[in-house]
């Protein structure tokens, strides 16, 4: 009888600070299906690194000495849109967390954090869904609140393939997973997303992200 095995997530990790790097790679490593296959302390580094070898997942800081977090992140969701990225952080502001997932990532941790939400955040965005804690999901929906949409009635203003690409958004598909899995091309999929938008109230990718997580309701906190 064979044994199925566990596929490796190899993980790469960008912070100017060794000291960080050095406790990531640790942490990671505590855990048997992670490989830490590289790291970086600046924007230019790290883009050549993860062209070369692309990893499933990076870990990036959005200071950086040399270059931009946001910036590098931008390039990844342009150049290598298939590593997912995970923001690990000391900028706490919602304002942050919205330009961050707005340029491509796909989770946001902040670094006050408790280090046990690192692997599950790893985990969550390398499963291809949308990771924050549950008081950036609070932020986030505070700030999307409409009066003239609340959440309970978004699916009263959508249309049938409308609302399925937004509960597609909620388990958080990306535009390329939904238009695979529903036969349509990529471009339709973000025609759909914009009527979307102006339906519900909402102004960019990443507010329609949350609002589709929060009327489906958010992931591990």
């Amino acid at each position: 009888m064979s044994t199925a095995t566990t596929r490796t997530v190899r993980v790469f990790l960008v912070d100017d600070h060794p000291l960080v790097r050095d406790w990531l790679k640790n942490l990671l490593e505590t855990e048997s299906d992670f490989a830490v296959v590289g790291e970086a302390a600046e924007q230019a580094t790290a883009l050549a690194a993860m062209t070369a070898d692309p990893p499933d997942v990076a870990v990036v800081d959005l200071s950086l000495k040399r270059g931009s977090g946001l910036e590098l992140i931008k390039a990844l969701h342009a150049r290598l849109p298939d590593v997912n990225v995970l923001v690990l952080s000391m900028h706490e502001e919602i304002g942050d967390v919205e330009r961050a997932l707005r340029a491509g990532a796909r989770g946001y941790v902040m670094k006050g954090a408790s280090s046990s939400q690192i692997v599950p955040a790893i985990r969550w965005v390398q499963a291809g869904k949308i990771y924050a804690t549950q008081e950036v999901f609070s932020k986030m929906a505070e700030r999307m609140t409409r009066k003239d949409a609340a959440s309970g009635d978004w699916a009263d203003l959508l249309s049938d393939r409308e609302l399925e690409v937004f509960r597609r958004l909620g388990e958080g598909q990306t535009t390329r997973r939904i238009a695979d899995e529903l036969y349509v091309s990529q471009k339709t999929v973000q025609t759909y997303c914009a009527r979307i938008k102006e339906k519900i109230g909402v102004e960019d990718g990443a507010e329609l992200a949350f609002a589709a997580i929060r009327w489906r309701g958010p992931g591990p906190a």
